[in-house]
């Protein structure tokens, strides 16, 4: 990676007023963590779950719940290597960025809590959280241990309803309050960071999308091409966590700069 990319970079981040980054799976696979599609993906070797699962899971939630606490197949896999998986450099970067004021808001695929876990606050999960449980009624998010499952499937203690993990499933609606939030950021959002992101899956892949049509920056970093990069500003190729460092230590390098000249 040229320093001029990375100089190029951050001088968009730093000349934009609403720098929002979607991230994807590409960003965790550093981390140890596979992707579901394309080579090496957990749904390449064990096939794609069921495209109804969200209509089979309302159908019957007690065999659902029961197959989710035997964690058989490629969900036993993805939950163990979920539970080991520890934040890399891309994750703490973003988390950097956030922290000095260039990143307002983070808007993930992932489900790994591994952004969390760098430090990130602004963020929002649109796919939902391996490690918390939520009521398909309500919407009231629960951390797992929180929730006894003596009984399946668990009901929300505040509404009655069903409860389910918080990750969303194939025919499953994003949640409202989700889904608001991530709308109401790219809707602000001058600049967007797409970072491991195949741009495939919506509505997440419409979202940068919206910031070109209204003449927004994007910016790819990532190994291999998407349906984004002939839209993109820049797109710098290579590993997430060796890209993102420099340009947040490219951009605390500038405003050092500022601030002593202040």
């Amino acid at each position: 990676m040229e320093n001029d990319d990375i100089e190029r970079a951050g001088r968009l981040i730093l000349a934009s007023k609403y720098v929002v980054s979607l991230t994807g799976a590409g960003i965790s696979v550093e981390s140890g963590i596979r992707p579901f599609r394309g080579p090496g993906g957990l749904w390449t070797e064990y096939g794609e779950p069921p495209m109804d699962g969200y209509q089979r899971f309302l159908a019957d939630p007690k065999a659902s719940w029961e197959q989710r606490v035997k964690r058989e197949g490629y969900s036993g896999e993805l939950y163990e290597a979920l539970r080991k998986a520890k934040p890399n450099p891309a994750h703490y970067a973003l988390a950097g960025l956030e922290e000095i004021g260039n990143l307002r808001y983070l808007i993930t695929q992932n489900i790994d809590n591994l952004h969390q876990a760098a430090g990130s606050k602004k963020i929002v999960e649109i796919h939902g959280n391996f490690l918390k449980l939520r009521c398909i009624q309500c919407d009231s998010r629960y951390e797992t241990e929180e929730i006894s499952l003596e009984t399946l499937p668990p009901l929300c203690p505040r509404c009655g309803g069903i409860i389910k993990g918080d990750t969303v499933m194939f025919g499953e609606p994003i949640p409202a309050d989700v889904l608001k939030i991530c709308q109401d950021e790219t809707g602000k959002c001058d600049c967007m960071l797409l970072v491991g992101t195949s741009a495939f899956v919506y509505p997440a892949a419409d979202f940068p999308r919206q910031v070109r049509e209204k003449e927004g920056v994007l910016i790819e970093v990532g190994p291999y091409e998407t349906e984004l990069t002939p839209f993109c500003n820049i797109s710098l190729r290579g590993k997430a966590g060796e890209v993102l460092p420099r340009i947040v230590e490219y951009i605390k390098v500038k405003l050092q700069e500022t601030e002593s000249l202040l």
